[in-house]
C-alpha cells in the first residue's frame, strides 16, 4: 500500500493491517517517505486512534527499525520499568540496583529531563565521568558485571521513533495514547526485555491529571507490551507531591545514595521503590508471592548488596571508583544555600507540583531548550512532606542555587506554592491501583 492510502485509511477511521503499518514505518526509517506524510499519519492517527492490534503492529514496526538487543547468554531474568515523569522521582537510581542485586539483570534506557520532569540522564551525568552512551561492548559488560546499566537511547536503538516523536514534537499530535504507547514500548522491547513495570503516575505534579487518563494510558501500555511478548503490568502512583525529599540533579543523586543507606525508611519513596521491586521480582519469576518479592528487596538494601551494584555500575561506566563512599567529594555543590522558613505555625498543603518543577528549571537546573546546558548542582533538598506540622521559621525545604538573587527568587516562589493552615490537610496512599 502506498504511503498516502495509508494516510487515507486511517484518516477515514478504517484498521490498517500489520503490512501496511510495517510497510510505512520502514519508509519512515529509510526517508522514503516524507516529513509531510510523517505529519499527516500521526494527526491521522490522532484523531481516529489505534486499535490494540494496530497498537503492537506499529511498535513492533519501530521496533524492529533498528538494533534489537540479545541477552540471553546472560543466564538472568531480563527487565525494566518506565515511569511517566513527575518531580523528584528517582525510583530508577535505587531501583535498578536493588532488582540486580536480587538476580535480574536490568538494561535500563533512560532519558533526559521533560517539561516539568527531571531526567534519570541528567541525574547520572552529575556524576564525574559518567558515560550515558557507552560503546555497547560496555554497555552489555556493565549489565554483566553489574547487573545493571543505566545508560541513554542509542542511535541504533528504534530509530523509527526519534524520526516520527520530533514530527509529532511539532504537530501537537504528541499526547496520542497509541503513539505514546508504541514511543515507549518500542525502545523497551529493543533493549531485549522480559518483563517490564510501568509507573504511571496522576496529580498536580503528572503529565496525567485524572485517573481515567492515567488508567487508560496504563491499560494500553499494559496491553500492548504483552501483545508484543513482553510480561507487563503497571502501578498507578500518585503525584500530589514531590516524591523524594529533594529535587534537583546532584542533589537527587545524593537522595539516592541515602536510600541505599536506609536512610529514607518509613517514606513515600521507599513505599513506590519497594512496590515497584516487588512488581519486577514478581514479574520476572523470581519471588512467587508479594512477601517474598519485600523480603528479598529489603535483604538487598539491608546487606549493602544494592549499594555495591549501583557503586560497581557507576565505576563500570566511567564514574570514580569510590563514589559511593566519597559522594561528597565529587558532586558538585551550589555556592548558596538557605532555608524556605514558614511564616506561621501550621499543617504544610501543596497544591500544585508541577511548579517546583518549573522552579527547578528556572535554578538552572532544567532546559528550556534542547541543547542548553544545565547546572547539577541547584534544586531543593530537604523537602518537608504534606501534611507535617511546622512553628514559625522551621524551613519546608533548602534551596541551592547559583546566586543569591536566584536563591531569594525561588524561596519566594516556593513560599508562594505552599500554604500553611490551621488543619491537617488530608493524604491519600501513594500506590493508587495496579493495571495487570
Amino acid at each position: 500500500m502506498i504511503p498516502q492510502e495509508v494516510i487515507r485509511h486511517k484518516r477515514n477511521g478504517q484498521t490498517l493491517d500489520d503490512a501496511a503499518i510495517a510497510a510505512f514505518i520502514g519508509g519512515l526509517s529509510d526517508g522514503s517517505i516524507s516529513e509531510g506524510q510523517v505529519a499527516a499519519f500521526a494527526m491521522a492517527v490522532w484523531f481516529s486512534g489505534m486499535n490494540r492490534d494496530e497498537t503492537v503492529a506499529l511498535t513492533l514496526a519501530m521496533r524492529d527499525s533498528g538494533e534489537v538487543l540479545d541477552w540471553s547468554d546472560l543466564g538472568r531474568p531480563v527487565a525494566d520499568k518506565h515511569s511517566t515523569g513527575g518531580v523528584g522521582d528517582n525510583v530508577s537510581l535505587m531501583l535498578a540496583p536493588i532488582a540486580a542485586a536480587c538476580g535480574l539483570a536490568v538494561p535500563m534506557i533512560s532519558g533526559r529531563g521533560l517539561g516539568h520532569t527531571g531526567g534519570t540522564l541528567d541525574k547520572l551525568e552529575s556524576i564525574p565521568g559518567y558515560n550515558i552512551k557507552p560503546s555497547a561492548a560496555l554497555f552489555r559488560q556493565t549489565v554483566r558485571d553489574a547487573g545493571c546499566a543505566i545508560i541513554g537511547q542509542t542511535a541504533n536503538l528504534a530509530p523509527a521513533d526519534r524520526r516520527l516523536y520530533a514530527i509529532r514534537d511539532v504537530t501537537a499530535t504528541v499526547d496520542s495514547q497509541a503513539l505514546i504507547t508504541a514511543s515507549i514500548l518500542s525502545k523497551k522491547l529493543a533493549a531485549g526485555l522480559q518483563s517490564l513495570v510501568l509507573d504511571v503516575k496522576i496529580g498536580n505534579g503528572a503529565f496525567m491529571a485524572s485517573i481515567e487518563e492515567a488508567e487508560g494510558l496504563a491499560r494500553s501500555l499494559v496491553d500492548v507490551a504483552n501483545g508484543a511478548g513482553v510480561r507487563t503490568t503497571a502501578l498507578i502512583t500518585d503525584m500530589n507531591e514531590p516524591l523524594a525529599d529533594a529535587a534537583g540533579n546532584a542533589l537527587e543523586i545524593e537522595n539516592c545514595l541515602a536510600f541505599l543507606r536506609g536512610e529514607k525508611a518509613g517514606s513515600r519513596l521507599e513505599a513506590v521503590v519497594l512496590s515497584f521491586a516487588v512488581e519486577m521480582l514478581m514479574t520476572a519469576g523470581i519471588a512467587s508471592s508479594p512477601t517474598e518479592g519485600q523480603d528479598l528487596a529489603a535483604r538487598a538494601l539491608s546487606s549493602g548488596s544494592a549499594m555495591e551494584h549501583f557503586g560497581r555500575m557507576i565505576s563500570l561506566l566511567g564514574g570514580p571508583h569510590d563514589f559511593t563512599e566519597r559522594s561528597r567529594a565529587y558532586l558538585a555543590r551550589a555556592p548558596v544555600i538557605i532555608p524556605i522558613e514558614v511564616p506561621h505555625d501550621g499543617f504544610l498543603s501543596l497544591g500544585d507540583t508541577r511548579e517546583i518543577g518549573m522552579a527547578v528549571i528556572a535554578l538552572g537546573g532544567g532546559r528550556t531548550h534542547p541543547d542548553e546546558t544545565i547546572d547539577h548542582r541547584v534544586g531543593f533538598s530537604q523537602i518537608r512532606p504534606v501534611a507535617t506540622r511546622l512553628s514559625k521559621g522551621e524551613p519546608i525545604a533548602f534551596v541551592h542555587a547559583a546566586t543569591q538573587e536566584q536563591a531569594e527568587a525561588a524561596r519566594m516562589r516556593l513560599l508562594d506554592l505552599y500554604r500553611i493552615e490551621a488543619d491537617e490537610p488530608p493524604t491519600g496512599p501513594v500506590i493508587l491501583s495496579k493495571i495487570t
